[in-house]
Formats: C-alpha cells, sequence, structure tokens
C-alpha cells in the first residue's frame, strides 16, 4: 500500500453547466469517502491546455498535500497518455493527460518523482465510450490513490523527463524595450504578463515606463496597489504571484488596452523628457498623466 491523502484538488475546463464536475466529484467519493475535494477552477476555457497549466502552476505551491486531478484534455480518445507523476518524494501526486497541462505545476513544486502511464484498467471505470476520461480514468485513478494505492500499482512506470513540457513564452529585451507576452487576464481585467520584476529592473526605467500594445503607445507608472494608479491611467503592478501585471484603478485594464490572453506588450523606459501633463486616452476614458507626487 501506498501513502493515503485526504485532499483532492480539482482543476478542469468542464464549467458548470453541465453534469461533468458533479459526476467526477460523485465518482471520487464512491471511492474514497473520506477524501475531501477542493475545487480549484473549473473556468478554464475549452481545450486551453496552457491556461489550465498556468493556473495549476500559480495554485500549486498553496494546495494541500494530496492527490491533484487536472482535466484540460482536447487530446481524449486518441494515443496521448493518460498519466499520474509524484511530487516531493511522495507528498502530492498529480493525474491528468500528458499534453503539457501537468508540467508547468511540476517544475513549480520542484519536479517529478516516479510518474506512471495510467494503463492499468483494473483501476478505470467501465467507459460506454471513450471521450470522459474525466470519469472513467482520472477520477477513479485519484480516488484510489487517495485510498492508499500505491502509484506503481496503477500502469507501467515511465520516465519523468518523457512526460510532454509545457509551452510557455519567454520575454526578451530587443533594441525597442522588453517584448511580452500576456499570460492571464484575472476577472477583474488586471493583464499579468510573463515578466519577473528583475527584468523591469534591467530597463533602468525608474517608476515609470511606455507600454506599446499594437500601435498604441501609453505611459505607465510603476505602482504596489491598484489604487495608487491615477483615474485613467495604466499601473505596472507586482502581483500576487510575484509576476509584473498591467493593472487599471478600479477599472479594468485589459478593455482599456483591448488585449487579451496571448497578446503582446512592449514595455520601456520613459524619456526622461517626456511631458508630464500628456493627454492619454485608454479606453475612451481621457486624463492626465499626473506629475510625480500628485
Amino acid at each position: 500500500m501506498g501513502r493515503r491523502y485526504d485532499t483532492i484538488s480539482f482543476l478542469s475546463d468542464y464549467g458548470t453547466d453541465d453534469e461533468f464536475v458533479g459526476v467526477v466529484h460523485s465518482v471520487v467519493r464512491s471511492i474514497a469517502p473520506h477524501a475531501h475535494v477542493v475545487d480549484i477552477t473549473h473556468g478554464i476555457a475549452a481545450h486551453d491546455v496552457r491556461a489550465g497549466g498556468l493556473a495549476l502552476a500559480r495554485s500549486a505551491g498553496y494546495l494541500c498535500p494530496g492527490v491533484v486531478l487536472a482535466v484540460v484534455d482536447p487530446g481524449v480518445g486518441t494515443d496521448r497518455r493518460a498519466v499520474a507523476v509524484e511530487v516531493g518524494d511522495g507528498e502530492s501526486v498529480l493525474v491528468g493527460p500528458d499534453n503539457g497541462l501537468l508540467a508547468p505545476a511540476v517544475a513549480m513544486v520542484g519536479g517529478a518523482g516516479r510518474a506512471v502511464s495510467l494503463t492499468g484498467t483494473a483501476w478505470h471505470l467501465p467507459a460506454p465510450g471513450p471521450t470522459f476520461d474525466g470519469r472513467d480514468v482520472f477520477a477513479p485513478v485519484a480516488a484510489h490513490l487517495a485510498t492508499g494505492v500505491d502509484l506503481a500499482e496503477l500502469g507501467d512506470l515511465i520516465q519523468p523527463a518523457g512526460l510532454l513540457p509545457g509551452v510557455l513564452p519567454v520575454a526578451a529585451v530587443e533594441s525597442d524595450g522588453l517584448h511580452a507576452e500576456v499570460l492571464w487576464v484575472d476577472r477583474f481585467g488586471n493583464v499579468q504578463l510573463n515578466v519577473d520584476p528583475t527584468e523591469l529592473d534591467s530597463l533602468g526605467a525608474g517608476d515609470r515606463f511606455r507600454v506599446r500594445v499594437a500601435d498604441r503607445v501609453l505611459p505607465a507608472r510603476r505602482v504596489s496597489a491598484y489604487d495608487d494608479v491615477p483615474t485613467g491611467g495604466l499601473g505596472v503592478l507586482v502581483d500576487s504571484w510575484g509576476l509584473v501585471s498591467l493593472v487599471a484603478a478600479r477599472a479594468s485594464a485589459a478593455v482599456d488596452l483591448a488585449i487579451g490572453e496571448g497578446g503582446s506588450v512592449v514595455l520601456m523606459a520613459a524619456d526622461p523628457d517626456e511631458g508630464v501633463s500628456t493627454r492619454v486616452t485608454i479606453g475612451g476614458r481621457s486624463a492626465a498623466d499626473e506629475p510625480e507626487g500628485t
């Protein structure tokens, strides 16, 4: 027997309009009634493996030890592998498709230990059709792990290095500034970039920037809180996940900038002589870029 787990953390692109999430919960409960299921989110856009992987990576350091059940699986029913990956010397096990979804979270917690391809069908449910592995494969496997079934019993051991990696963009400094990509837009419209705060420092911009989105160049100020952004202006903020976000005060920076996930942004240092009272228009709202200290 392996280690028993009391928590199963569940992420998917299933939404809540259909019965999918409830069915998965019930399958888990029928096998591991002692386990508590924590819903991380089911609002990942349909088929968006990258968004699911990023959400899982953001969450990984805060999840209770246990089983992580992650299903964003546009390749369901094909020959893509179903896998379980042990991390933290067995403190947790991630279960899901081998399509890059699990890889960012595995990296965030220090890499994989053992991994298996879930070929042991004795641990699955009978499947009327091949397109609901969340119910028929991943949920029962997660539940059996929670009851103490050892990882090695669930299928064939595989090399963790052979798991499909997640593909995450890297910001790059070019002659015209730091070229970044939007990783995530949260429900408040904050625009998270693939930029570490140290990369901002490399621009030598102090606390004033110019931000280019498509053919627009806008002034922005480095802030430490949303309400520090001048009305109608744009802020550059280190967010709660430790990455750089573009933000607005009590408004959606994403709407103002007309940008979404995957969009391109260039960050530049502002010219020292750049006027401090330049009128800017963001998302149809006009305001002055206020001078320092106001």
